[in-house]
């Protein structure tokens, strides 16, 4: 064991830190919630990571994002975070996907290879075919629904989708997986009521369709960031129970 495990291992037993290393884990979304994720996955010693986000980096990025740096603007995210996780761990086998996902683009991924998703992304079509995989192909995933508009990191919890609150999108959510019969989905949520933003500018948004604007949501660091540790906490929980119960 490389001694950068070691106090993780103090922690988890070398045989948990064994197991983990033989995970592969899937991150959709590298923004202000999976860019921690993945930070945090990547020091706990996952072997091997998926990468999927479509953007680059703006300064609108820096005031959350932990792959957001002068040096970084306009890189693609996929790039950076790859260049970080092998500064952190070269042995971690990183695959990098730089595509804005969508249904038709499933095809492009080993789903069957995952031992888990995190879905990090903020567009709805996309977050409901991922859960739409992962519960056909028994994988497990995490949603994380919204965490722009929110000032209060204590007011996050981990739970079963039908069992939330307050958060418009887990609302969304909600109707959507119930047309489909989709039940018991693991997300990560706020009970905090949405803040109004002081003020409310738009910015330029492109997909694989079209060109549009949207309304942007305000953002502050302490949210997303103790929102994607709580999800990497998460997938290195239910990976260790997993190994445990099938062992």
């Amino acid at each position: 064991m490389k001694e950068q495990w070691e106090r993780t291992a103090m922690l988890l037993g070398q045989p948990a830190m064994e197991q983990l290393q033989k995970k592969r884990v899937a991150i959709f979304g590298l923004g202000g919630v999976g860019g921690y994720v993945l930070e945090a996955l990547a020091r706990t010693g996952i072997g091997a990571l998926d990468l999927v986000d479509m953007d680059v980096i703006s300064q609108s990025n820096l005031n959350r994002q932990i792959l957001a740096t002068y040096d970084t603007i306009g890189m693609k995210k996929v790039d950076v975070a790859q260049k970080r996780v092998w500064a952190i761990d070269p042995d971690i086998h990183v695959t990098t996907y730089p595509i804005f996902f969508l249904p038709d683009q499933a095809y492009r991924f080993p789903f069957s290879s995952y031992d888990y998703i995190v879905d990090a992304v903020d567009n709805v079509t996309a977050k409901i075919t991922l859960i739409e995989i992962a519960k056909q192909n028994d994988i497990p995933i995490i949603s994380c629904m919204g965490t722009g508009n929110k000032c209060n990191p204590f007011a996050l919890e981990i739970a079963d989708l039908a069992h939330t609150s307050v958060c418009p999108l887990a609302r969304v959510m909600r109707r959507e997986l119930k047309k489909r019969q989709i039940e018991h989905v693991k997300v990560l949520y706020s009970r905090e009521q949405p803040v109004s933003p002081a003020f409310s500018p738009k910015e330029n948004v492109s997909t694989k369709q079209n060109k549009t604007t949207k309304q942007v949501p305000a953002s502050i660091a302490t949210v997303p960031s103790v929102a994607g540790l709580m999800i990497a906490s998460q997938v290195i929980k239910d990976l260790l129970q997993d190994t445990k119960e099938k062992g």
